[in-house]
């Protein structure tokens, strides 16, 4: 068990170290050595765990879904929104989720990828969009499919305007309009009166998260946060993320 959990914090520290270099490099320019070197591992520890760039790369992309979701809400579509919102307010924050944008947008790395993360991104945004169609949330032209879709696709481009013009600054101001744009046409009269959508968003539903958790471990690490699966160090982003990086 101790040996499992080594192997835990190591992979981890690893993926962290990957996600810098390619969030600075890009994947052409990012190097196993330089992993090697901002991990302050051996390369054959990386190797170990990722038998070459490519699987690094994909390690990267995975890891923002293995990470916790926002909280569960009785309104499915408030949900919706947080999700979006959060990772509004991580990606400047969090080099996973960073990373995994620039890894799924470049031209580079993208059919290697799959599509890196954006096809998780719609297949999670359609579930939350049937699930509030199932509780009467939705007006009825809705299809979750497409709306997840475009979704998606509308705040990749939000990010990506975001990136270039303000190097994300004003990204959760951005995401909040979005969605105040959009949900007009997808929520319910009754459902849409009550979605909270502003700009703070993200924040609030992050240090949520943090208290939530603070308390159900008795303790919390040098961020009010316990570690995940064992490993020390992590900070309220790599634990809070809702899980997008919607490139």
């Amino acid at each position: 068990m101790v040996r499992q959990e080594r192997a835990l914090r190591t992979r981890r520290l690893i993926l962290e170290a990957a996600a810098s270099v390619f969030d600075e490099f890009g994947y052409e320019g990012a190097t196993i050595g330089e992993v090697v070197s901002r991990a302050g591992v051996t390369r054959g520890a990386v190797y170990f765990h990722f038998a070459s760039k490519r699987d690094l790369a994909q390690g990267v992309v995975e890891a923002q879904f293995a990470q916790d979701g926002v909280p569960e809400r009785s309104c499915k579509l408030q949900e919706f929104v947080d999700t979006g919102m959060v990772v509004a307010h991580l990606m400047p924050r969090d080099p996973l989720l960073s990373a995994g944008a620039r890894l799924s947008l470049g031209q580079d790395v993208f059919d290697d990828l799959g599509g890196g993360a954006i096809p998780g991104w719609i297949g999670r945004m359609e579930e939350m969009l049937v699930a509030a169609g199932e509780r009467g949330e939705l007006l009825p032209h809705i299809v979750p499919a497409d709306t997840a879709w475009l979704i998606v696709a509308a705040w990749t481009g939000v990010q990506i305007q975001s990136q270039k013009l303000s190097g994300r600054a004003d990204l959760e101001l951005r995401a909040s309009a979005l969605f105040q744009h959009l949900m007009p046409s997808i929520a319910v009269p009754g459902v849409l009166g009550s979605l909270q959508m502003g700009p703070d968003r993200g924040a609030q539903v992050v240090a949520e998260l943090a208290a939530a958790r603070a308390a159900e471990d008795g303790e919390g690490g040098p961020d009010g946060v316990g570690g995940l699966d064992g490993e020390v160090g992590d900070d309220v982003p790599a634990q809070a993320q809702a899980g997008v990086g919607v490139g």
